[in-house]
């Protein structure tokens, strides 16, 4: 055998030897329904995971506009967070069935949802739909609350070393890493909004109860007479009637809602309409959970010391 051979002979099993070396792992793909969960498996995940939210962040959360794309993102993905409590019960399970993927079936691990461990308020002892868009199973408005978000966050690093095992350390450091910065930054908050313990406000929808009781505020009305029943004259006069004899002076209101009908009431109450939206990216610079609640505390405090 010649030497030219032998080189050559040494030269393909070399080449051989690195093709069936392993391959680096995959990313975990993973789908949540609002941006918010997307948000807390993006800081949990890390640079394991790659993550899409199915809703935009100026999207009312129970009336996504579903598209054929989304199936196909179900379809390929292996781990799906959802807020559970009904939170997407009218958009996400036509689109589940059609993206027909195992792995995010109810009761398998790729498939969170996170309502699950949550101590869920104003759970309705009858059901009625002549109340509105009332929730069998309680509100789902509940990530706006850090304890609930300790929570969700653990959920989610427990299932994703399920899915990966290999690197659950990772996910399990992670999640330490975003507790200790969590528990500091609640600190903070109720710091600052401490001072204005029992402030009375008004929220368009019933979607702050879990922010009010978390930080001590009187959710006194909501512009909606019922869940997603459009504010009536009648039921406005009402809701001015109450801010002025209870002195509240600050109304929520959320990107997707009617800010001009808050902004009326807000004339005849001397009250401020504040944009407090509850997703992640709807505001300038409030890309992450942390940025959010920063911008939510502020804007609150602010208010408050001003209408004071």
């Amino acid at each position: 055998m010649t030497t030219l051979t032998l080189r050559i002979l040494a030269t393909t099993a070399a080449l051989a030897g690195l093709g069936a070396a392993t391959p680096p792992a995959r990313k975990l793909d993973v789908v949540a329904t609002t941006p918010d969960l997307a948000a807390l498996a993006t800081a949990i995940g890390g640079d394991l995971v790659e993550v899409k939210a199915l809703a935009k962040p100026t999207e009312d959360p129970h009336f996504v506009d579903a598209k054929p794309s989304h199936i196909v993102t179900l379809n390929r993905a292996d781990v799906l967070i959802d807020g559970g409590a009904e939170l997407e019960l009218g958009w996400l399970p036509p689109l589940l069935e059609s993206a027909r993927n195992g792995k995010l079936a109810a009761g398998a691990p790729g498939r969170i949802s996170v309502s699950q461990g949550i101590r869920l308020l104003e759970v309705p002892t009858t059901f009625d739909r002549s109340q509105g868009d009332v929730h069998a199973l309680g509100n789902p408005h509940f990530l706006i609350d850090p304890v609930n978000v300790k929570v969700i966050a653990g959920q989610i690093a427990d299932h994703f070393a399920l899915v990966d095992p290999a690197n659950a350390a990772v996910f399990k450091a992670n999640l330490k890493t975003f507790n200790g910065a969590l528990d500091a930054k609640e600190a903070g908050w109720q710091k600052q909004l401490e001072p204005y313990r029992g402030v009375k406000i008004v929220t368009y929808h019933n979607d702050f109860v879990y922010l009010a009781e978390r930080f001590n505020l009187d959710v006194v009305e909501t512009l909606e007479p019922k869940p997603g029943i459009a504010p009536s004259p009648a039921h406005l006069a009402k809701v001015i009637g109450t801010m002025k004899a209870q002195n509240a002076r600050v109304i929520l209101v959320q990107p997707f809602q009617n800010r001009k009908t808050a902004e009326t009431v807000a004339r005849q109450t001397d009250a401020l309409v504040l944009d407090i939206a509850q997703q992640p990216g709807a505001i300038p610079n409030t890309g992450t959970y942390f940025d959010l609640m920063d911008y939510i505390v502020r804007t609150l405090a602010t208010a408050f010391a001003e209408k004071k």
